[in-house]
């Protein structure tokens, strides 16, 4: 989508601290983050959100679950991250491209807010 901020950094039309990329998936540090690491993994498909994906989107949200543990491995969180995908507007999602955070480096609070 040519509007998406996500898509643009998907296709590298703006910059971003890349922490993993290859064809399906980019992550990327966030600029205002949460937590000492906080990285979001966005699919380089455009996909607005949770209630947007299709049947055919299975295989590529699995790949992208599979991946977030070695995303987390390679940012030394061994202790524990927390993976958060904020669904529409009540759960503050900003940013209508499909993202999932991986926070971690601090003790996390429950509930979250």
């Amino acid at each position: 989508m040519a509007d998406c901020i996500f898509c643009m950094i998907g296709s590298h039309d703006i910059p971003s601290t890349v922490a993993y990329e290859d064809d399906k998936i980019i992550a990327f540090h966030d600029l205002e983050p949460q937590a000492p690491v906080h990285v979001l993994v966005i699919p380089k498909k455009h996909i607005e959100s949770l209630d947007d994906v299709k049947e055919e989107d299975q295989e590529l949200l699995g790949y992208i679950m599979f991946k977030i543990h070695e995303i987390a491995a390679d940012l030394g969180l061994a202790n524990g991250y927390r993976v958060v995908s904020n669904n529409g507007e009540d759960a503050f999602q900003t940013v209508k491209h499909l993202h999932f955070h991986i926070l971690g480096k601090r003790k996390m609070t429950w509930p979250p807010g």
